[in-house]
C-alpha cells in the first residue's frame, strides 16, 4: 500500500492536468508532433545520403569502365597474342597508325586530354605525344618490322607467306564447360561457328518394344549404347526376357525396384504392355519415350508364321483361311489370342476389341491416336527403317556410330509369303484400329522430317548410314550377311527359333582382333543372350545365385531322367526275355548287349535334346 504523501501527489498532478488551460495543452501537443517530425526528417536524410553514396560508387565504376575501353581502343592490343599475325592484321595495323598520323591533332581525344591536364597546347608537345603513341604501337606487336623515320610503309608490298614468329603457334582456347557428373559431357554436340551447345545426348529413354516391327534391332542399339556408356537398364525380374507380358506393366516387375538396390534407371526397353503411371514410377521425369509401328498387313503375315501355335491360328492352315473362316470362332478372352488382332493397340496398353460400326471405329481410333501422341513424342516406321534411325539419331542427339546396326530376329526369305490384294484388304478390316494408327503416324512421320531435317539432308544421312553398315558387314561378317540358323557356327550366338519362322543369324570372321571382335559380337548378339549378359553384369550376385539354383534343378532332373532310363532299359530287357521265352521254350533267353547300348544311347540323346530346349 502506498504512503499518503505519494497518493496526495498523484491526486494533485491529476487535478493539474484536468484544470490546465487550452493554450498549455496545444503547446504540449505541438512539441510532441515536432519531435515526431524531426525524427522522420532525420530518417529521410539518412536514406538520401546512403542513396547518393551508392550513386557515386556506380558512376565511378562506369567511368572507370569507359576509360578502360578508350585506352584499349587507342592502344589496340591484339586479343590473341599467341596467334601468328597474318597479312590482313599487318594492313589493319599500319592503316590504324596512318590514321593516327593523318588525323588532326586538335580532334584526337587522347591528345586533347593530355593538353587539358598539362596545360601545354604547343605543337612540339603534341608531336611528342604522337611519337610516343607510335612507339607504343610498335612495342605491342613484336613480329612487326621496324618503322623508319617519317615513313609508315603504307605502299610496301607484303610477302604472300609472312615470316614465322619466334613464339610457338597455338590454337585459340575453347572455354570448357563446368564439370558435371552426367555421362553426357564429353558427348555434347557443339556448333562449328561458335561454342554454343546445340543439343545434349539423352540418356533417360523408354522404348516400347512392339511385336514383329524390327524392334529387336532397335533393342540391340539401345543395349550397345547403354553398355558403352555404363547406363543402368530396367531389366525384368528374375532374369526374364520380358516384363511379364501380356500383363500390364507394373513397377515391381523391374529388378531392383523392391529392394531399392538401383538408385536410377536410364533405359527401359524390353517387351511390356504399356502403363504410363507405372512406367513413370520407375523412370525419371526427363525420360524420352518412343516406339515403332509397322504396316498391319505385313505384320499380320509375320505374326501368323511366328505365333502359329496360339489357339486362334492353330486350327487353320493359312492366313487366308483364318480371315475367311477362323475369325468366326475367334475368342479374345482365350490366352495368347491377343496376338491375332490389333496387337499394336494392345501393346500400347489400350483396348484392342473390334469396333462394332464405322462411328464407333472413328471414335475409338481417335482415342487411340490421342493416347499414343500424349505419351510418345516420337513414333518410328518399320518400312522406312533407315530414315527412322536418322530421325532417332537427331531426337536423341546421338552419333552415326550409335545407331549403326545389323538386322536381328529377321526371318529367312523362304519362310516369307506374299499376300494377295484381297487378303490385304481383309487384314486392314480385321485390324482396323492398328490400320488407323499406322496411317496417322506414317503421315506425321514425314511431316516431322520435313519440319526438322528436310528430304535432302535426310537422304544424305541415310546414305552415310548405309555405307557405314556395309563397312561393318565387310569387317565383321564371314559370309557378308545373315545365314540360316543351321549354318551358325557359334551356338551361343544362335537366335531363338519359335513357331514356323526361320530366324537367321550371323557368323563372325576368324581373323578379328579382340577389340574388333567385341564390337562385332555386340552387333550380332540376339536379344535373349544380350539380356542375360546385361543382367549378369548389372546384378552379379543375383545371377550367381540363380545359376547355382539352375544347376541344382538340372542335377535333380538329370538324376530323375537317369532313373527313368534305367527303368526303361530294365523293362525292355524283361520284355525281350519274355518274348524269347514264349517263342522258344527250349533255348535260354539271352539279351543282345549291343542292342541295349544302342537303346541307352538313343534315350540319352533324347534327354540331351530335352535339356537344350529347356535351357533356351
Amino acid at each position: 500500500m502506498l504512503p499518503p504523501q505519494r497518493i496526495a501527489g498523484r491526486e494533485r498532478r491529476a487535478f493539474h492536468w484536468r484544470t490546465a488551460s487550452p493554450w498549455t495543452t496545444c503547446v504540449r501537443v505541438a512539441c510532441c508532433s515536432r519531435l515526431r517530425f524531426m525524427w522522420f526528417a532525420l530518417m529521410v536524410l539518412t536514406v538520401l545520403c546512403v542513396a547518393l553514396q551508392m550513386l557515386g560508387v556506380v558512376r565511378q565504376a562506369r567511368s572507370a569502365k569507359v576509360l578502360k575501353l578508350v585506352s584499349e581502343q587507342l592502344v589496340r592490343v591484339p586479343a590473341e597474342i599467341h596467334r601468328p599475325i597474318k597479312r590482313k592484321d599487318w594492313e589493319n595495323l599500319w592503316s590504324d597508325s596512318a590514321a593516327i598520323a593523318e588525323e588532326p591533332v586538335d580532334q584526337h581525344p587522347f591528345i586533347q586530354r593530355r593538353d587539358e591536364s598539362e596545360n601545354s597546347p604547343s605543337e612540339e608537345g603534341r608531336d611528342q605525344v604522337l611519337e610516343d603513341t607510335r612507339k607504343k604501337l610498335t612495342s605491342t606487336t613484336k613480329a612487326a618490322p621496324p618503322i623508319e623515320a617519317n615513313k609508315l610503309w603504307l605502299d610496301q608490298e607484303f610477302p604472300k607467306k609472312p615470316h614465322r614468329p619466334a613464339f610457338p603457334k597455338r590454337t585459340p582456347g575453347i572455354k570448357k564447360t563446368p564439370h558435371s557428373d552426367d555421362y553426357n559431357d564429353k558427348y555434347t554436340v557443339k556448333s562449328r561457328a561458335d561454342n554454343t551447345v546445340t543439343c545434349q545426348p539423352k540418356n533417360h529413354i523408354v522404348f516400347l518394344k512392339t511385336h514383329k516391327t524390327a524392334s529387336s534391332t532397335i533393342l540391340n542399339i539401345l543395349y550397345r549404347y547403354g553398355e558403352s556408356h555404363n547406363l543402368t537398364f530396367a531389366l525384368p525380374l528374375n532374369m526374364h526376357s520380358q516384363l511379364f507380358y501380356p500383363a500390364f506393366f507394373a513397377a515391381h516387375f523391374v529388378e531392383g525396384v523392391r529392394t531399392r538396390s538401383v538408385k536410377e534407371f536410364h533405359i527401359l526397353c524390353n517387351h511390356m504392355r504399356f502403363s504410363s503411371q507405372e512406367v513413370r514410377k520407375v523412370m525419371p521425369k526427363d525420360t524420352f519415350y518412343f516406339s515403332i509401328l509397322r504396316n498391319p498387313v505385313a505384320m499380320m503375315e509375320s505374326l501368323f508364321v511366328y505365333y502359329k501355335a496360339i489357339p486362334a491360328f492353330r486350327a487353320v492352315k493359312s492366313l487366308e483361311d483364318f480371315l475367311i473362316q477362323g475369325r468366326r470362332s475367334y475368342n479374345a478372352s482365350v490366352p495368347n489370342n491377343h496376338y491375332a488382332r490389333n496387337i499394336l493397340t494392345f501393346d500400347f496398353g489400350l483396348d484392342n476389341t473390334a469396333p462394332e460400326n464405322d462411328t464407333e471405329l472413328d471414335r475409338r481410333s481417335a482415342e487411340v491416336i490421342a493416347a499414343v501422341e500424349r505419351d510418345f513424342p516420337l513414333i518410328l516406321i518399320s518400312e522406312y527403317f533407315d530414315e527412322s534411325l536418322v530421325l532417332l539419331k537427331h531426337a536423341l542427339c546421338w552419333s552415326l556410330d550409335d545407331i549403326s546396326s545389323f538386322r536381328l530376329n529377321s526371318r529367312s526369305e523362304r519362310s516369307r509369303r506374299p499376300l494377295s490384294t484381297e487378303t490385304a484388304e481383309r487384314v486392314k478390316e480385321w485390324n482396323s484400329l492398328d490400320w488407323r494408327l499406322y496411317q496417322h503416324f506414317n503421315a506425321t512421320f514425314w511431316k516431322r522430317i520435313d519440319s526438322t531435317l528436310g528430304r535432302t539432308k535426310l537422304q544424305q544421312e541415310v546414305e552415310l548410314l548405309r555405307a557405314k553398315r556395309r563397312n561393318l558387314e565387310q569387317m565383321c561378317l564371314q559370309e557378308g550377311g545373315a545365314v540360316d540358323p543351321a549354318q551358325v557356327h557359334d551356338s551361343s550366338l544362335k537366335p531363338f527359333q519359335y513357331g514356323a519362322a526361320v530366324i537367321q543369324g550371323y557368323n563372325l570372321r576368324l581373323e578379328l582382333n579382340n577389340d574388333t571382335r567385341q564390337l562385332c559380337q555386340r552387333l550380332i548378339t540376339p536379344e535373349l543372350q544380350y539380356t542375360t549378359a546385361l543382367y549378369t553384369k548389372q546384378f552379379p550376385q543375383l545371377a550367381a545365385v540363380r545359376a547355382a539354383a539352375a544347376k541344382k534343378i538340372a542335377a535333380s532332373r538329370n538324376t530323375a531322367t537317369h532313373r527313368a532310363v534305367k527303368r526303361n532299359i530294365e523293362t525292355n530287357v524283361h520284355t525281350a526275355m519274355t518274348n524269347n521265352t514264349s517263342h522258344s521254350n527250349t533255348n535260354k533267353a539271352t539279351v543282345d548287349e549291343p542292342s541295349l547300348h544302342i537303346l541307352a544311347k538313343s534315350v540319352h540323346n533324347e534327354r540331351q535334346n530335352y535339356f537344350d530346349v529347356t535351357r533356351v
